[in-house]
């Protein structure tokens, strides 16, 4: 039986860098994937949506969208079966990159289930007729998309009419109707890029508002923005049936149907824990995720879970983070997670990005809190080459400490930006010295400064 220091369960972006990491640091190392590396972000989320976005954008451009800018393109077109054949390129040309990395750096990869048990030397993972034994483990086992219980689902998957965030990125044909369940920052993305390829959309939401816990405010100008592009929203409305390519919808008491042609369902995803052998070892889960500590540990000694699998924020950049801090710990170097200034993005056009508190969010730990928000019109650069916006930079302000606690912002660009936020954020820089530092002139992260001295 081979030994191993550290064993990865689960190749996506927490387990092939916690691999590398591992691998740098000398340590002997095995990673275990059932499918591709990479994992969700780079086969099936981040990287092939951003790819189809960023098409969608440029077709949105070339065919003016009400603003030419001086330049015209006659008979702009979208061919979305050239999008799709980009994307593909896309994928294999990142998943070879990360692969290319692993085997530069040592780490054995194994394609195939693992399952686990502990015995008094380490872990044993086993892996179809082989098995390993690793002093330790670090789970990244990620996470699959929700499926609801709602009547006409099941059905509505083996016949292709329904459709989870995996599929519909495998979609040929753009469809006639596209109705999309949930509006968090799955749906709202694939809502603008099939808007944009001539689907006509319709999101339903339980909730109030679009694109997830995020500022309502942001909220608000996000869905107005895309009802302007033609995307209608059932807000506080939920979905009772999608048999015979018709969703059944409850809202205000009433029931209203939706025909389509494809039905995408987003309403969440859940953490993969079904690894043979972990109900066994003890470990602790709750809400159907691995409970970690600040430095990713279970409470198992020796089992460590990054990223999705612990369901603290399912984002990839978090799962880069934690999977540092893992091996970090496991080779001796005291580390540990800082959640207080998460960023993420919502990479519609235009953009949204966020970290930290919301201005709710503050309000409810009962901070003395300072609000400033100026429109992006106050950027040159931004009117330059968008013309004028209802986008905006918000920053909820710590009084008493005067720092920044969190921040939205929505604008082009917007993506780019949030980072510096981040930093403020997380180092609690002062206000004062934010005012003392140099912006580039003309950029659109001008806005922040505009911001702090509002």
């Amino acid at each position: 039986m081979k030994q191993y220091d550290v064993a990865v369960i689960g190749g996506g972006p927490a387990g092939y860098l916690a691999a590398e990491r591992a691998s740098e640091a000398g340590l002997c190392t095995l990673l275990v994937e059932k499918r591709e590396v990479g994992g969700v972000c780079l086969n099936e989320g981040c990287i092939p949506t951003k790819t189809l976005l960023y098409s969608g954008k440029l077709y949105e451009y070339a065919s003016g969208e009400g603003k030419t800018f001086g330049v015209t393109c006659k008979d702009a077109q979208l061919h979305h079966e050239e999008v799709v054949k980009r994307k593909e390129t896309v994928i294999k040309t990142l998943v070879g990159g990360v692969s290319a990395a692993l085997k530069r750096k040592k780490a054995d990869v194994f394609y195939a289930d693992a399952s686990i048990r502990k015995e008094t030397q380490g872990f044993v993972i086993s892996c179809e007729s082989n098995e390993f034994l690793a002093k330790t483990v670090i789970l990244a086992t990620g996470s699959e998309p929700v499926i609801p219980g709602i009547p006409g689902v099941s059905e509505g998957i083996l016949d292709g009419s329904v459709l989870t965030s995996r599929e519909i990125l495998d979609l040929k044909e753009i469809p006639k109707e596209l109705v999309i369940v949930g509006a968090g920052v799955i749906g709202i993305e694939m809502a603008a890029y099939f808007n944009i390829a001539g689907s006509r959309v319709t999101v339903v939401e339980m909730l109030e508002q679009a694109g997830g816990p995020i500022d309502k405010d942001a909220a608000e100008v996000l869905q107005k923005e895309l009802e302007k592009k033609g995307i209608r929203f059932h807000m506080k409305s939920r979905v009772c049936d999608v048999s015979n390519n018709t969703a059944l919808v409850g809202q205000d008491g009433k029931q209203i149907k939706l025909p389509y042609d494809k039905l995408l369902m987003c309403v969440g995803r859940k953490a993969v824990t079904d690894v043979p052998g972990l109900t066994e070892l003890g470990v602790y889960t709750e809400r159907g995720a691995i409970v970690t500590d600040e430095r990713c540990q279970t409470n198992i000694p020796g089992l460590y879970a990054a990223g999705d699998v612990n369901g603290k924020y399912m984002l990839a950049h978090v799962a880069y983070r934690e999977a540092e801090v893992a091996v970090n710990n496991i080779i001796g170097i005291a580390d540990w997670m800082d959640y207080s200034a998460i960023p993420g993005v919502i990479y519609t056009q235009p953009e949204v990005s966020f970290a930290g508190l919301t201005e709710q969010q503050a309000r409810d730990t009962g901070m003395d809190i300072q609000i400033k928000k100026v429109t992006i019109n106050m950027s040159g650069r931004h009117i330059a080459e968008h013309g004028m916006s209802e986008g905006f930079c918000k920053l909820v302000i710590d009084r008493k400490k005067q720092i920044i606690v969190g921040a939205s912002l929505v604008s082009a660009y917007a993506s780019e930006i949030i980072y510096a936020v981040t930093l403020m954020i997380q180092n609690k820089i002062p206000l004062e010295s934010i005012r003392r530092s140099v912006f580039p002139h003309p950029t659109v992260c001008e806005i922040i400064r505009e911001a702090v001295f509002s």
